[in-house]
């Protein structure tokens, strides 16, 4: 874990291309150990195929610095600018190099889908910032939004869906990154926390698919505690999540990005869509025959989730006022 972190400062850090790649390579073999897992076949499996990844998109980054250090003309073409640019957007799983991101989800623990929904964007993320090309970002981040909100359509499983969310929350960080990077660090710390939350509620319930939302006995505030949060990652209005992409939406209005800012919000209410459904099954259903366990769960967590909760809530309230 410590290599992990670590490895992504030094990426970041870096006063070299080659430094940059040296960071992503450290990065991605401290992360193969902590997925792979001899007793479990689909975290073995998804190591495998992640190495498999990430090695393609560091060789072509590799490639291209190395061109880039031979031939100095290259430095303002776009061509090279787009290889450059697709290589560290098929290290962050965007789209449309996002084929291996929910594959790799399927067999990760929730901690390990954590990490990798959030701290494994933050080095492609700021190395992104420093060497983009515009016209190219804005097909990517469309794309981004569209195949995020439709690819978790016809989801069951809890890891997928986040996987989609995670790749339309990547149309919204890629824009503001594009604005500027504290704007990005805005949105990318409010994504991890509701994230973490989600993760850790699945976590904590042992939960992996839509039907145990159903099948489960949940505390009815539990079940309040996950409808709140699934809205707030949804970007609903009154729930904190709103916050960064409405701060993301003003700037993109300043710059006369309207049709953007449409695709934006209409593919965000398509993710709505499926949150809505999952939240409305799961107080709807009422599955007494299946109930045989009754789930306990300590204080301390409790009082964690309502605190949570409280955050979510009250969070635009007052960054309402602290905004105007």
């Amino acid at each position: 874990m410590f290599i992990l972190f670590f490895s992504t400062l030094i990426s970041i850090s870096a006063n070299s291309w080659f430094g940059c790649w040296i960071g992503l390579e450290i990065n991605l073999l401290s992360f193969i150990p902590l997925i792979s897992n001899s007793k479990n076949l689909f975290a073995s499996e998804a190591s495998l195929k992640y190495f498999l990844i990430q090695s393609i998109a560091s060789i072509n980054f590799l490639f291209i610095i190395l061109m880039k250090m031979f031939f100095f003309y290259l430095e303002k073409n776009n061509f090279i600018i787009m290889i450059m640019n697709s290589t560290l957007l098929m290290k962050m799983g965007s789209a449309p190099f996002h084929f291996w991101f929910p594959n790799i989800i399927e067999g990760l623990s929730w901690m390990n889908c954590f990490i990798l929904m959030t701290w494994q964007k933050i080095s492609p993320m700021i190395l992104l910032s420093y060497y983009f090309f515009d016209k190219f970002l804005f097909i990517i981040l469309i794309l981004n939004v569209v195949i995020g909100a439709i690819g978790g359509l016809n989801q069951t499983s809890l890891r997928k869906l986040l996987a989609f969310s995670s790749i339309n929350n990547l149309g919204w960080m890629i824009s503001s990154i594009m604005i500027s990077e504290n704007l990005w660090l805005f949105y990318f710390c409010f994504y991890s926390f509701l994230n973490s939350i989600m993760c850790f509620m699945f976590f904590m319930f042992n939960i992996f698919f839509i039907n145990q939302l159903f099948i489960i006995n949940l505390n009815y505030l539990i079940k309040m505690s996950l409808m709140i949060n699934f809205l707030s990652l949804g970007g609903l209005p009154p729930f904190i999540g709103f916050f960064p992409k409405w701060m993301v939406i003003n700037f993109l209005l300043k710059n006369n990005f309207f049709i953007l800012m449409f695709i934006f919000i209409m593919m965000s209410l398509i993710m709505l869509l499926y949150y809505i459904r999952i939240i409305y099954s799961s107080f709807m259903f009422n599955y007494l025959k299946l109930k045989w366990l009754k789930i306990k769960i300590k204080n301390n967590s409790f009082i964690f989730i309502n605190f949570i909760n409280m955050i979510s809530l009250l969070g635009l309230i007052t960054s309402t006022f602290m905004y105007l």
